[in-house]
């Protein structure tokens, strides 16, 4: 189903801020010491939230329990990634491809079919995505880690976003399961991360605290207005418009961060590749 024009603005506003922290941390230079304060603030925002909303409905508690699960694994292989790839290769890659996983779960689990126009939209959407993984030219090598390490981050990607799209509508109280989440994921990790002591925050500075405040706070807010679209439109429509923060990202990294702009023309088509699809699965 297309998105209701309100509901598509907030999904765009999910993109810049998800684009938004991502480019933060990677502004501070002190990635690890700043990503666990996101960790802390998500935590403490979804601790707040909790206090004053109802529980979700029972139906809901398993897609919590295996979002947070499938969310671990997420990590888990987005570090690997990281570890044998570069981001310039891994991200686009991870991201690109879980909006096509996303409408192949969305229909087994959900019943929602897309029409020709707007699988079409939806590849338009993917390719673009994809396509700035190869803006600096292939991968090195015949190393396949990266690719492989890539597509499990997508599968994870694709499969919580399923799982909380089942689970937000089961909910019955949007708000209540985001925060929740939030609680689930972000508990266990600060408690895991105290548990660590001073190796979690390393090089912690002020400058650190603000930027992972502001970090978390555009983190919580990202996820929690894709959780809450899918409540209200379709999980293929609203996952490959929040994918767009890739676009966003490349366009942050130009003109914000003074990065090289020798790809500037290949983002730039990428951006119309995206835009061209999202007008499609609109359309479709």
């Amino acid at each position: 189903m297309a998105l209701e024009p309100g509901v598509l603005a907030l999904v765009l506003l999910a993109a810049v801020a998800h684009a938004g922290w991502n480019a933060l941390v990677k502004a501070s230079g002190e990635r690890g010491a700043t990503f666990s304060i996101i960790v802390i603030t998500c935590g403490t925002i979804g601790l707040a939230g909790v206090s004053v909303t109802p529980l979700p409905d029972p139906a809901a508690w398993p897609y919590l329990i295996l979002s947070m699960v499938v969310h671990y694994f997420y990590y888990g292989f987005l570090l690997l990634s990281y570890r044998v790839g570069d981001l310039s290769h891994v991200y686009p890659l991870a991201r690109g491809a879980a909006p096509l996983m996303v409408a192949l779960g969305a229909l087994i689990f959900a019943g929602e079919a897309l029409g020709g126009v707007a699988v079409a939209g939806l590849s338009l959407t993917s390719a673009g995505i994809m396509s700035l993984a190869f803006e600096r030219g292939l991968p090195r090598g015949a190393d396949t880690k990266p690719v492989l390490f890539a597509l499990g981050t997508g599968i994870c990607i694709a499969a919580y976003t399923v799982v909380d799209g089942l689970g937000v509508r089961a909910s019955g109280a949007p708000l209540s399961y985001i925060f929740w989440l939030n609680v689930m994921e972000g508990v266990p990790l600060t408690l895991w991360l105290l548990a660590r002591g001073r190796k979690s925050f390393a090089g912690l500075t002020a400058r650190s605290w603000r930027i992972g405040v502001v970090g978390g706070v555009l983190s919580a807010l990202a996820y929690g207005l894709v959780i809450y679209a899918m409540s209200r439109g379709g999980m293929a429509h609203v996952s490959a418009l929040r994918e767009t923060s890739t676009i966003f990202a490349a366009l942050i990294g130009i003109l914000i961060l003074r990065e090289a702009s020798g790809g500037a023309g290949r983002r730039i088509a990428a951006a119309g590749l995206v835009s061209a699809g999202i007008v499609a699965l609109q359309l479709g």
